[in-house]
């Protein structure tokens, strides 16, 4: 069992994350979008959408440090163990609950607002849920391990995360996390298997080609004949070239 939920079902999770994003652009390009809904509400969108990516950006530079970067790294340039724990809930409270607030904030306008809602899909709501359930668990970890309990994660999760781009997973290391590390780590692997069927694809979608995009060249309209102007040239700007 502990091979199957720390080994197989995050590649399974990772296989799906990358082929359902290639067979979604591949096949579904005009539907590669946020379906974006700011004309039928923009006051709560106002709200919640900013909280909600600038929070989420937090959570993400978060879990870069915590997960990836090993701890011998953050030991050697001199960050004590307590001031890390320190930066941690401080800084992952704050960014994990401006991106929790966001989220509130854009579910309850997707529910009330009708036409907002009648544009959401099931893969959507789904993702809502294991979005927020990821959410609300990483800050109770984050919180658990660096106040109430004494539970090192970048001894073990974060051992095991790394473990599965070495292809080099240990699962022992995930059996003997606490429970709610667990939880956290199968709903984040829902969330990835989910991701390329949602409006989460938009990540990865950048407006590069503004850069270098041709200027749209915009030309005044040329007098038509019996306007009774003569030869005059077309007037520029603002100026009425009927006059």
């Amino acid at each position: 069992m502990s091979t199957l939920l720390w080994v197989v079902v995050p590649y399974l999770s990772l296989a799906t994350f990358v082929v359902g994003h290639f067979w979604r652009y591949t096949y579904d390009q005009f539907g590669w979008t946020t379906r974006s809904s700011q004309l039928y509400e923009s006051r709560l969108l106002r709200w919640g959408s900013p909280l909600f990516h600038v929070g989420i950006l937090g959570v993400v530079a978060g879990h870069v440090i915590g997960l990836l970067i090993p701890k011998r790294w953050t030991e050697a340039a001199a960050i004590s163990q307590e001031t890390y724990h320190l930066l941690a809930v401080v800084g992952g409270g704050i960014a994990g609950l401006a991106a929790l607030v966001g989220l509130v904030i854009l579910v309850y306008r997707r529910r009330t607002v009708g036409p907002v809602f009648s544009a959401t899909t099931r893969m959507d709501k789904l993702m809502y849920v294991l979005l927020g359930g990821t959410i609300l668990l990483g800050m109770w970890n984050t919180v658990a391990s660096s106040v109430l309990g004494h539970y090192d994660y970048r001894q073990g999760v974060s051992l095991w995360f790394r473990g599965i781009f070495t292809a080099n997973p240990d699962p022992a290391l995930m059996t003997a996390a606490p429970f709610g590390f667990q939880v956290h780590a199968l709903l984040a692997c829902g969330l990835f298997a989910l991701w390329p069927f949602t409006r989460l694809v938009h990540v990865f979608s950048a407006p590069v080609g503004y850069l270098t995009r041709p200027y749209i060249v915009y030309r005044s309209r040329d007098e038509r004949p019996g306007t009774g102007v003569g030869s005059r040239a077309p007037a520029r700007g603002w100026e009425n070239a009927t006059r």
